[in-house]
């Protein structure tokens, strides 16, 4: 890498970090207000949408959805998109049509400003306790039936070697999707690495495409069928990634 393009990748990933915070800070009492109830969700839901789509523009993303949208009408999802960056959240709220509950990880809290409120409105799960994972497969369970999909990255934690493409998936999606018998939706975010992944000196702006693979349905099956709708949302995705 050219050493003169350094300040630029400096000022470009500050530049991400300062909007993240201060347009948070900005309208702090009015996400203290929508945050405050449940029964506020969706009008929080169209604010974190708004913010979402500010910051990819500001950065210079371009979102291009290859395929087919996610449906809006009155069912319920399970969402389970591939995870190698911080703008994965964003992205994912940018494409959604319908409000939905992210389930996260604890780690995320401790940010400021941004953990505040991640932790007001997200499922939040300490993947090193087992009651902290039993509470939420409760809280997930409460969310559906109040209608909201659920957004979960089914490798669990972004891969710390950069060389991996996806991480093996965890069981939790795919129990809930069958569960609730909602269909799971594979989707491929197929630039995320490149554009903004968690090495410092690395991306830019440029399009961040999205590819929605076909449902899962789930509709009659039991959990020992767990397993192959696992591995056949891993295939779908990982085959989104190489195109």
């Amino acid at each position: 890498m050219n050493f003169l393009k350094y300040p630029l990748y400096i000022f470009w990933r500050v530049w991400f970090y300062c909007w993240v915070f201060f347009s948070i800070v900005a309208i702090f009492p009015i996400l203290l207000i929508v945050t405050s109830s449940e029964s506020l969700y969706h009008i929080f839901f169209k604010i974190a949408q708004v913010w979402a789509n500010t910051i990819l523009f500001i950065m210079g993303f371009k979102v291009e959805v290859v395929d087919k949208d996610l449906n809006d009408d009155d069912k319920s999802y399970m969402f389970c998109p591939n995870h190698t960056s911080m703008i994965d959240i964003m992205l994912m709220l940018s494409i959604a049509k319908n409000p939905f509950v992210f389930v996260g990880k604890k780690e995320l809290t401790k940010l400021p400003v941004f953990g505040f409120f991640y932790k007001r409105t997200c499922i939040i799960v300490d993947r090193n306790n087992s009651q902290s994972r039993m509470a939420v497969f409760e809280e997930a369970r409460r969310r559906l039936s109040n209608g909201l999909d659920v957004c979960i990255f089914p490798e669990g934690l972004v891969p710390d070697d950069e060389s991996i493409v996806l991480s093996e998936f965890k069981n939790g999606a795919f129990r809930l999707a069958i569960e609730h018998q909602i269909p799971v939706v594979p989707i491929s975010f197929m630039d995320c690495k490149k554009r903004f992944s968690y090495t410092f000196f690395s991306g830019g702006p440029g399009k961040l495409r999205v590819k929605i693979h076909p449902f899962i349905q789930t509709e009659g099956l039991i959990l020992k069928d767990r397993d192959r709708i696992k591995k056949q949302t891993f295939e779908l995705i990982k085959s989104g990634l190489y195109q």
